[in-house]
């Protein structure tokens, strides 16, 4: 009976035992929870709001980093290998254009032209004709030999031909008296005398061993020689161009409705089709001659003319690109030409946006000078932009991946 008691209680014992849940814990999740029972009841409260302010900081640090989408990456390595420029826009001034087209025309008075005299085979003097050499009045440049041409040396038959009508007119002078020879007779050798003294002394004097000597008529310097040494040429044909002094003209051929606006226009920049310069008249001197007031019958332009230094690469004659220039305009922005690009009749540029990362900008662009090119539309003051090199950003821009380890400076 005893027995039977005590297995009883131990039954109960070890039934208490499995319900209760501290029994079988863990050593770790019986701290765990002892630390819970513990714990400050405000921390939950607190965590929660230091989570809402990462969230707030994560998304305020999104707003206030730079957009790069559309990144372009473009190395200082890469840089170095290409003629590349930035260019920080700032407002300044900026001139109404007139662009139009003209001609380069040679100064009234300032140049003459040398022509043969004679047909023959050309040689240069001594002195060697190179465009921009000083020459003389009277200086021989060119002589011309016609010893070896079918028709004979001119000289000797110029001479001959003078003899004779010399000889003739003489001997009807004495026969008209005795009316042997009619007057109209006579008349005609003494026109025929006076032809062939003239075309004889002419050549008489400029006559040497070699040829026929041709002379520069005015001082100045040979602007440009039209014959090469030994080539045939034929009497009147030119051979060279001589200029007094160093100026030209600038015509440019304006339309009609920019006739009030001309009387603004001080200055001028012009680009020429042989080389890629552009010339400013006011860094060659220049100076506005006249505003035409009208037009001929023929013509519907306004003709504005200038002169200027010429520096010698300029040649008279040439056609070229001109923009006028009038009243200037305060805080404007400009860009250099060659920062701009052309995708389908879309303009853009390159902004940079840390040392190597640049972006595509669309800008709608205004009147240029032939230098700088106003933007109307789509960039700010005191930003940076590809000047020189776009065309290799833009390349660079194919790739469309960013290196890896490269990195924004904030």
């Amino acid at each position: 009976m005893k027995k039977t008691f005590i297995i009883s209680l131990l039954t109960a014992a070890i039934a208490v035992g499995c319900n209760n849940p501290h029994t079988h814990s863990h050593p770790e999740e019986e701290e765990h929870i002892h630390a819970a029972e513990h714990e400050d009841p405000s921390a939950e409260a607190d965590a929660h709001d230091l989570h809402d302010h990462d969230e707030h900081s994560e998304e305020e640090h999104a707003a206030e980093s730079p957009d790069h989408s559309g990144e372009i990456i473009f190395t200082k390595e890469q840089a170095a290998r290409t003629d590349f420029e930035l260019y920080k826009v700032e407002p300044s001034a900026f001139h109404e254009v007139i662009a139009t087209s003209g001609r380069i025309m040679p100064a009234q008075g300032d140049e003459a032209t040398v022509s043969a005299p004679v047909s023959g085979i050309v040689s240069f003097s001594g002195k060697k004709l190179s465009d921009g050499a000083t020459v003389q009045k009277g200086e021989t440049l060119f002589t011309i030999s016609s010893k070896e041409i079918a028709d004979g040396d001119y000289i000797t038959r110029v001479r001959t031909t003078y003899e004779q009508a010399k000889t003739a007119y003489e001997r009807a002078e004495k026969l008209v008296a005795d009316k042997i020879v009619t007057q109209s007779e006579y008349e005609q050798a003494k026109t025929a005398y006076e032809q062939a003294k003239t075309a004889y002394e002419a050549v008489k004097d400029k006559s040497s061993d070699r040829g026929v000597q041709v002379s520069s008529p005015i001082r100045g310097f040979i602007k440009n020689t039209t014959v090469t040494e030994g080539a045939f040429v034929e009497t009147g044909q030119p051979l060279a161009t001589v200029s007094q002094n160093r100026k030209l003209q600038l015509r440019a051929e304006v339309s009609q409705k920019y006739l009030n606006a001309l009387q603004t226009v001080t200055d001028a920049n012009f680009k020429l089709p042989y080389d890629d310069r552009l010339y400013s008249l006011s860094e060659m001197n220049g100076r506005l001659l006249s505003i035409g007031r009208s037009t001929d019958a023929n013509a519907t332009y306004l003709p504005v003319v200038f002169e200027f230094d010429n520096s010698g690469n300029v040649i008279p004659g040439s056609f070229a690109e001109i923009y006028l220039l009038s009243t200037p305009q305060q805080n404007v922005l400009t860009v250099p030409i060659s920062a701009v690009t052309e995708d389908q009749g879309i303009y853009y540029v390159f902004v940079q946006l840390d040392e190597e990362g640049y972006v595509k900008r669309e800008v709608e662009i205004g009147a240029s000078d032939g230098k700088n090119i106003r933007i109307l539309t789509g960039l700010s003051a005191g930003e940076t932009i590809v000047s020189r090199g776009a065309v290799q950003v833009k390349m660079a821009s194919f790739s469309g991946a960013i290196p890896h380890g490269h990195s924004h400076a904030h």
